[in-house]
Parts: C-alpha cells; structure tokens; sequence
C-alpha cells in the first residue's frame, strides 16, 4: 500500500473555522431553548477540540465536562482530561463505568474486545445524555469528519449527539485548529486513540494513517474523484478499494433509521424540514 499520501492541501483558515463553529454552537443551541452544553471529555483532540469551542460560544460555567474512565483507560487520559478542565475553569463530574460495564459482561465471559468497547461507548453517551437533563444542556458531539466516513465509531454511542461543531473537518485538520484554539501540548503531539484497550491506537486498528486516509476521503468525497483519477495520483489499488468500501459500507450510521414506506408522507423520507423549521 502506498502509505504516503499526493500532495493534497487540507490547510484551514482556523481563525476563521473556530469563529464560525463557535457561532454554530451559541446559535444552535439557543435556538432550542437551551444556554448550556454536555461534552464527553476524553483528553483526545476531538473532544478537546469541541471543549475549548464551546467554551467560547457559551461560557465555561455553561459547558459540562464529563470524564467516564474505565478500568483499561490510561493514566495519560486521565491526565490531559484534567489538564483540559483546569485550564478552562469547567464545572466537571467524573462518572467511572467500569462498574455497570463489568457486571453486564459477568454473564458473558466470553465477550470480544470489540463488544466491550462498544458498550463502554454506549454507557459513556447513556451517562452523557442523563447528565444533559440535569444540566439542562445538550450533547455536543466529537465524531471528525473521517470517523464518520469510514464509520470508526459506535452507533449510538460516540457517533450521537444533538449536534456536531467538528464533523466536516477531517482528523488531520483539528490539529492546527486545536493549535489555534490553545489546547495544551500532550494532547497535540499524542497518538490518536480511542483509549478501548491497554495499547490501542485508531491507526493500528484501521490498519492506515489518517494523514493517508485523509487525503484519499477529500478526493473522493470533496473532490468527487473516480477511481481511476485517484489511482493516478498514486494512491494502491486495494487501498482506494478498501476505504471506498468502508464509506459504502457505514452509511447506515450516518443517517436515521430507515422507515418502511407506507403512506404518502413517510417521516424522513417525505416530511423533512430544515433543523430550524418553526423556530
């Protein structure tokens, strides 16, 4: 696989990009009644990312951060979560989930990796929305724009949210944002990682570099480049095949539910209005 990727430019304007997604966030959600915001924190740089924006749209007294370690998280994590909060002054609580988790898989011993790094994702956003009511904020959500193409997330679980400020900006882009944006260092310079396992990183899970995948995802999605156009710019064959599948493949969370159609005016499929209709 050719794992250096064309020349493929995906600078960002950040000043610019932070403005409009702090509007983004102060604007959709006082436009539903709400003034506070829900954020899981990770010490990642998506989550991180979309901390430090919704402090400035709203306020660090108006942005819960919740911490949900499990018994594999790493100390690191932990660490930069922290380090996040402190800086900004964020009202926090910390909601371990090993507890719940682990007595749920008492009765299935047997259980993969996977299926417990899904249900920690579910608890996680489970804790989230709760929080949310008593807060009286929404969840904003910390999924990029590469984790949702290739569907490297859990459905219902860190892929939802009420609303998203970081999902049209690929994974290399939160970088020089989050640079921008003041994140501390540790978080900067850390390998990506969803924390599911003592030693996981997403790179060595999805078995490719972002800054590849990245560059390949804005030709194809952004650009709308064929195949063959991509094979051209240098990109191996089976990887071009491999990641065009994975966005066919995880479409399905990427969309609501789909409805069997019945009457004239299926929900989703018929009536469909914009997110602010009414308002």
């Amino acid at each position: 696989m050719n794992t250096k990727p064309p020349p493929v430019d995906l600078t960002i304007n950040c000043p610019l990009v932070a403005e409009i997604l702090t509007r983004f966030i102060r604007c959709e959600i006082q436009r539903t009644g709400f003034q506070r915001a829900v954020v899981g924190l990770s010490g990642g740089i998506d989550s991180s990312v979309t901390t430090y924006l919704a402090v400035r749209a709203l306020g660090a007294e108006n942005v819960l951060a919740v911490t949900m370690p499990y018994t594999t998280s790493s100390q690191a994590t932990r660490d930069d979560s922290r380090l996040v909060i402190e800086q900004l002054g964020l009202p926090t609580i910390d909601a371990p989930i090993s507890g719940q988790v682990d007595a749920y898989y008492d009765q299935f011993p047997e259980a993969s990796q996977m299926r417990r790094a899904n249900m920690c994702a579910r608890q996680r956003m489970t804790i989230l929305y709760d929080q949310s009511v008593a807060f009286e904020g929404l969840v904003l959500g910390t999924s990029n724009k590469s984790e949702l193409l290739l569907g490297y997330g859990t459905q219902f679980g860190d892929m939802a949210s009420a609303i998203n400020p970081i999902g049209d900006l690929y994974k290399t882009q939160l970088y020089p944002l989050g640079r921008h944006l003041g994140l501390p260092e540790s978080i900067l310079h850390k390998q990506p990682t969803g924390d599911l396992w003592v030693g996981q990183t997403d790179e060595s899970e999805l078995g490719f570099s972002y800054a590849t995948a990245d560059a390949l995802l804005y030709l194809l999605v952004d650009r709308r480049w064929s195949k063959t156009e991509l094979l051209a710019a240098g990109f191996d064959p089976s990887f071009v095949d491999r990641i065009t599948e994975r966005v066919r493949r995880n479409h399905y969370k990427r969309r609501l539910p789909i409805i069997a159609k019945l009457s004239h005016r299926t929900v989703d499929r018929d009536f469909r209005y914009a997110r602010d209709w009414g308002t």
